[in-house]
This record gives structure tokens, C-alpha cells and sequence, in this order.
């Protein structure tokens, strides 16, 4: 869909009952925004994808394999473990990493990028990391089909800034998506941001408390001190290199 096709609203002289609000899946119209594919894969990377990806799926996900949105079976899927969620794990570093920190844990992952899916099926390999799902496309589409309040902790690390103003809906900071990630968190649960981009810590600290969070901070230090399992992402040190600084925040699922 292009970006002048507003949400919720279909392309001009459709016909099709309730056009203006769904597609014809049953999905609402929602824009994606952002690549799903860079240059192309190696060998390794689309074998990763061939043999890999289906035997990590979290489950029925897209509209056109569960339109009546039935919950996914988290407690069957991780035998009962506590159940984190990346929320754009990009080349997939910190994701594996808490995998294999906290083996008590299942983790489930969501990213449209493919170069991105491929690299991080490359990492859980290398790793033997085997509490990990991976959702291939819109987190908004996953946050669909997790049950409400079955989520214990949320990572949202370096996203897409979007930079120009008339881009800003598309960050994810907005309600359109801390609503439902609020819905499908548990009471208590914490919410990790980081964030390289001044604005973006701007938006997010305005944002996220409207969807039902309060920001962890005892000092106006705290946002500029990582987290203690935190691992420096490959999107960290491009930052670095270039000048900005890195901005951790903690809010909490009220």
C-alpha cells in the first residue's frame, strides 16, 4: 500500500462491503512502512530462510491464516515460561542474547525486514538458543493475536526515527501501537526503549505514559546508563561512531 493511502481507508472506487474499513481478508487497512527487503541474500542467509524460519514460527499470525484473530497458545508453545517481545529486533543481537541469558524465558520476536530475519536465524544457530519465535512482518499484526496481559517484558531498541515531522506518525511511540502493546502487556510488566534520537525520546517520553505506563527513573542521569544485561546492538555503534548518544528508557505496565 503507498503512503498516500490513509488507514482505515480503502483506494478510491472500491466496491467492496465495509471497503472503508477492512480489507478484504478481514484485515484493517494499515499502512507498512519501511523495507521488507535489502540487497540479496547469500546462500547461508536463504538457507537459514528455507529450513529454519517455518520450525520458529510462533503460529497462525496473518489475517489470511486466522481472520477470527484467535489468541496464540503462548502456555503450549513455552510450557508456561514467562513470555517476552521484541519489537523490531533488526539484526537480531540483543534478542539471542537474552535467549541465552535467560533460558527460563521465551522470547518472541517481530520483524518485517527479511535481511534482518535471516541474520538472526543465522545467530539462533550459532547459538542453540531454542526458546525463541520469530514473527517475519508487522508487530501490529502479532500484537494482534497475543492474549491480553500474557507479556512480561517489551523491548523496543534503536526503531526506525522517521525523522521529518510529517513522518512522525509512522514511529511506533504512537497510540496506534503502544495501545495494543499496552493491551497484550501484563500489570507491572516493563517496557525498555533505546533510542539514539533526541526527538524520538521526546515523542516517547510524551507517548507512552498516555498508553498506561509510568517512566522508572530515579535521576535525570538514569536514561544515559544502560541497562546491566544490556548488549551494544550494531545499530548502537553505528550512533556512536557518527556522534549521538544512546538513550535507555524504562517504563512499567501500570
Amino acid at each position: 500500500m503507498s503512503d498516500d493511502t490513509k488507514p482505515n481507508q480503502a483506494p478510491s472506487g472500491d466496491s467492496r462491503p465495509n471497503a472503508v474499513d477492512k480489507h478484504q481478508s478481514g484485515a484493517p487497512w494499515r499502512n507498512f512502512y519501511g523495507r521488507l527487503k535489502g540487497k540479496q541474500l547469500k546462500d547461508s542467509q536463504q538457507r537459514y530462510i528455507d529450513e529454519d524460519l517455518a520450525s520458529l514460527s510462533p503460529g497462525a499470525v496473518g489475517w489470511d491464516v486466522n481472520p477470527d484473530r484467535t489468541p496464540l497458545d503462548l502456555k503450549k508453545m513455552f510450557g508456561g515460561r514467562d513470555v517476552w517481545l521484541e519489537v523490531g529486533f533488526g539484526g537480531g543481537e540483543h534478542l539471542v542474547h537474552q535467549a541465552k541469558s535467560n533460558p527460563d524465558v521465551g522470547i518472541i520476536g517481530a520483524e518485517p525486514y527479511i535481511n534482518g530475519v535471516a541474520m538472526l536465524l543465522g545467530k539462533i544457530r550459532r547459538a542453540g538458543a531454542d526458546n525463541i519465535k520469530v514473527h517475519p512482518g508487522d508487530a501490529r499484526d502479532l500484537m494482534d493475536v497475543l492474549p491480553e496481559q500474557s507479556i512480561s517484558r517489551a523491548f523496543l531498541l534503536y526503531p526506525d526515527p522517521w525523522p521529518k515531522a510529517r513522518h512522525h506518525r509512522r514511529r511506533f511511540v504512537t497510540q496506534e501501537h503502544l495501545e495494543p502493546l499496552a493491551k497484550c502487556l501484563k500489570p507491572g510488566a516493563i517496557f525498555r526503549v533505546a533510542t539514539d534520537i533526541p526527538d524520538y525520546v521526546r515523542q516517547t517520553m510524551e507517548e507512552v505514559p498516555q498508553a498506561g505506563f509510568e517512566w522508572l527513573a530515579e535521576g535525570p542521569d538514569d536514561w544515559c546508563v544502560a541497562w546491566d544485561d544490556w548488549i551494544s546492538t550494531r545499530y548502537e555503534q553505528k550512533a556512536l561512531r557518527e556522534g549521538r548518544t544512546p538513550h535507555y528508557m524504562t517504563f512499567r505496565r501500570l
